[in-house]
């Protein structure tokens, strides 16, 4: 659910972008298959078609955003270094898609959704996200760097992280100009951190 059709890939997402600024614009209250079929210039029948329904198109939305997240962690590079990997990924990959794509990481991440089971339709592309974060991860663990924590309790943090400096630069509540400057001190801190035993 929530997938588009394979032959309908273009059509759908040319709506999904159309999904995604009318709730930019105007909250997903305001998204209507209506309105989102008019604004790509097609039928509500192609909505249907590509989706199956309303719920299905935010589903989608949901599934883009982990997708653009996994997406872009598996595409950047690896130095020899995993925490100053982990540390880029933290700047490059999870603040980029938050300031890029504000709705889609309030629906994706945040859950910000009218109806909160509408998360079990794009449960498996975030498992495919988180996977891999795990596998930025798991090098410190290789390198002996983690301080015992498991894998996943330390992505767990470092999720957290990201997403409270996140929500909060989306407020307007970081000095302006200095956003990427905390994030990296934030996010340095933190996997530094990880090589010290938890009490």
């Amino acid at each position: 659910m929530g997938r588009p059709r394979v032959h309908d890939a273009r059509t759908a997402a040319a709506l999904l972008s159309r999904a995604e600024e009318t709730v930019e614009a105007e909250g997903l209250d305001a998204l209507t298959v209506r309105r989102v079929a008019a604004a790509a210039g097609t039928t509500t029948r192609a909505v249907y078609t590509a989706f199956g329904s309303k719920d299905a198109l935010v589903i989608a939305l949901g599934a883009r955003g982990f997708d653009l997240l996994r997406d872009a962690l598996e595409a950047l590079p690896e130095t020899a270094d995993p925490a100053d990997d982990l540390v880029e990924a933290g700047v490059a990959v999870f603040r980029r898609f938050a300031t890029e794509h504000p709705t889609l990481f309030r629906i994706s991440i945040q859950r910000t959704l009218p109806d909160p089971a509408l998360f079990a339709g794009y449960v498996d592309a975030a498992r495919a996200a988180m996977g891999a974060l795990h596998g930025r991860i798991a090098r410190l663990e290789a390198d002996g760097r983690l301080g015992g924590r498991s894998v996943s309790d330390a992505a767990t943090e470092f999720h957290a992280l990201c997403e409270g400096l996140a929500a909060i630069e989306l407020r307007r509540m970081l000095p302006a100009g200095e956003e990427e400057r905390i994030w990296r001190s934030a996010l340095g801190a933190l996997v530094r951190g990880f090589a010290l035993r938890p009490t």
